[in-house]
C-alpha cells in the first residue's frame, strides 16, 4: 500500500485515540497506526495515556519511568522519559505510561501534557495518544492537546452507547476548551461481514456519521488476535496478513483525511 503523508499545517498531526466501550481495541489501533506511519518514513511518537492499563507500553517492555512520572513532576523534562526507537524507520518512539498510580497523577496533571505536546510537535510528524477508555482529567487533557479524535468502535450494539457519551465529551471540549479539535473518524473493529449484527452496526454508524465512518474496517482475524501476545504490531508479526493490509489502508485514509474541512458533530 503506497501513500504520501501531506502535512496540512506546520508541526505534527496530533491524534487522540479513545473509546468509552471496552474491547474496542484502541491500544492496538494506536500502536499499529504508529507503526504504519513509521514504516512510511515519518517521525512518529506513540503516547500511552492509559495509565491504568498501560497496554501500549507493553510493546516497549514497560520501562518504569514514563508519562505519569512526568505529569507528577518527578521528571522535569518529557524528553527524559521517551523511549527512542533503535530503528525509527520501522518502530515509533514511545512515551510509556510510567510508574506512578494514575489517580493522583490525574489530579496533578493540569496542562502538563498539552505543554509537552506543544514542544514535541516540532520534533515529530505524527503524535498518537492512546487515551483512557473513560472520561477523566487525563482524557480531557489529551483531547485538549490534540487536533483530531479517532474513535475505534467494536461491532456490537452496546458499543454505540459509549460512542454517544464520547461525542458529548468531544462537543463540550471543542466548544469550551479546544476549538481546534475535530472528529477524524470512526473505525469499526472486530468486523465480520458474515455476522448480521456487524452489518447492522455498520449501517447504524453510517446513518449517524455519514461523513466520518472510515471505509477501512479492522477484521476479526486470527493473526490480529495473535500479534499482541507476541508483543508485536500486526505489521511486524505478519505483514502479509489481512489484518496488516487493513491497518495500512486505515493509515492511508488517516493521512489523506482533513477533518478541518469536514462537517463536525454539533
Amino acid at each position: 500500500t503506497k501513500f504520501e503523508f501531506m502535512m496540512r499545517e506546520p508541526g505534527s498531526k496530533v491524534i487522540a485515540v479513545t473509546s468509552f466501550s471496552p474491547g474496542a481495541g484502541k491500544s492496538f489501533v494506536s500502536s499499529n497506526l504508529a507503526v504504519c506511519f513509521a514504516i512510511k518514513g515519518k517521525r512518529v511518537l506513540a503516547i500511552d495515556g492509559d495509565l491504568r492499563h498501560g497496554t501500549l507500553s507493553e510493546f516497549v517492555g514497560s520501562p518504569k519511568p514514563g508519562l505519569s512520572d512526568y505529569l507528577a513532576g518527578i521528571v522535569a523534562d518529557v524528553h527524559d522519559v521517551i523511549v527512542r526507537s533503535k530503528d525509527a524507520m520501522t518502530v515509533p518512539d514511545t512515551l510509556p505510561a510510567g510508574s506512578i498510580p494514575p489517580n493522583p497523577v490525574e489530579l496533578l496533571a493540569d496542562r502538563r501534557l498539552a505543554d509537552a505536546i506543544a514542544v514535541l510537535r516540532n520534533e515529530y510528524d505524527v503524535i498518537i495518544i492512546d487515551c483512557p477508555p473513560s472520561l477523566g482529567l487525563l482524557t480531557l487533557n489529551s483531547l485538549c492537546a490534540s487536533q483530531e479524535l479517532l474513535i475505534p468502535l467494536q461491532c456490537e450494539f452496546f458499543a454505540l452507547e459509549g460512542i454517544v457519551k464520547l461525542l458529548q465529551t468531544f462537543e463540550l471540549v471543542k466548544k469550551r476548551l479546544n476549538p481546534k479539535l475535530n472528529l477524524l473518524g470512526v473505525v469499526l473493529t472486530m468486523y465480520d461481514a458474515r455476522n448480521r449484527l456487524t452489518r447492522e452496526v455498520r449501517d447504524e454508524v453510517q446513518r449517524c456519521f455519514p461523513d466520518h465512518l472510515f471505509e477501512t474496517v479492522i477484521p476479526r482475524n486470527v493473526r490480529l488476535s495473535e500479534a499482541p501476545s507476541h508483543g508485536k504490531s500486526i505489521i511486524h508479526y505478519d505483514i502479509k496478513s489481512k489484518g496488516a493490509d487493513a491497518y495500512l489502508n486505515l493509515a492511508k485514509e488517516v493521512a489523506l483525511r482533513d477533518p478541518a474541512r469536514m462537517p463536525q458533530p454539533r
